[in-house]
């Protein structure tokens, strides 16, 4: 069995072929999927894909990309959408500063908002992190100073001190196509560096398709090529990093039954 913690089902990419792509996935031995909500004003629609296959399940958050449009969106309202039954996580939320398609304090804003939403739950906060590491390590910190709350770095692409940090403070580290790419040495460095209990992979799909696929729309199946690769990278078979990643998975996403 293998999960896929982080894609995008219900981005246009998908939408003609959905059906398709979700029995790509079974055939690949993805038994599980997360699809992410980017903004809270249309997470009926991330819900709906949610309800309508039984191996998908979703989040409810902005992306820092959106949080200037979302400014008003409470720890309240999260909290309240997080309670339907095929909601597991909250966000995904966090700061972009390579983009910076948002204010920045309205990144940061959202972001605490996000952390108060999973520290009432219990859910784990999906966290997007992209050229901000210090930043991200301060609000982790300061957050995690009132109480801890989980959390998963994910499509991890930032450096070494963040993702220490991270682990220091209770947090998993999930792991793209990126590492699969010629270039990401470091990530896969990186990589070596993070406790077995606490890897994770995903696709961020139709983002980022892992080698050989790279250049492709990226789809859930896919997954399964992030897994060799993290696999060859800390010494474990294929057969190891498909249990342990599921295993990792249902301690870190523990409102989700398991199949």
């Amino acid at each position: 069995m293998l999960v896929d913690s982080h894609c995008h089902l219900d981005f246009p990419d998908f939408a003609e072929e959905r059906d398709a792509i979700v029995a790509r996935a079974r055939a690949a031995g993805v038994e599980r999927m997360v699809t992410i909500s980017t903004r809270v004003r249309r997470f009926d629609q991330v819900r709906a894909i949610a309800e309508a296959y039984d191996e998908i399940y979703c989040s409810v958050g902005t992306h820092p990309h959106n949080a200037g449009e979302e400014r008003d969106v409470t720890a309240t309202e999260l909290i309240e959408l997080s309670s339907h039954p095929k909601v597991v996580a909250i966000g995904e939320a966090g700061l972009d500063y390579h983009y910076d398609k948002a204010p920045r304090d309205a990144q940061a804003h959202g972001l605490r908002v996000h952390i108060d939403a999973a520290r009432v739950t219990g859910l784990p906060l999906v966290i997007h992190a992209r050229a901000a590491d210090d930043d991200m390590i301060s609000i982790l910190k300061d957050e995690s100073k009132t109480s801890s709350f989980p959390f998963v770095l994910h499509c991890f692409s930032s450096g070494a001190r963040l993702a220490e940090v991270g682990v220091e403070l209770g947090g998993y580290v999930s792991f793209s196509g990126i590492l699969t790419f010629r270039n990401s040495q470091d990530i896969r460095d990186i990589a070596r560096t993070i406790p077995h209990n606490r890897l994770l992979v995903e696709t961020d799909a139709p983002f980022l398709a892992p080698v050989p696929h790279r250049g492709k729309r990226n789809e859930p199946a896919y997954v399964a090529d992030t897994a060799r690769v993290l696999a060859d990278t800390i010494g474990l078979d294929d057969a190891e990093i498909r249990r342990l990643t599921t295993v990792n998975f249902f301690r870190l996403f523990s409102k989700m039954p398991r199949p």
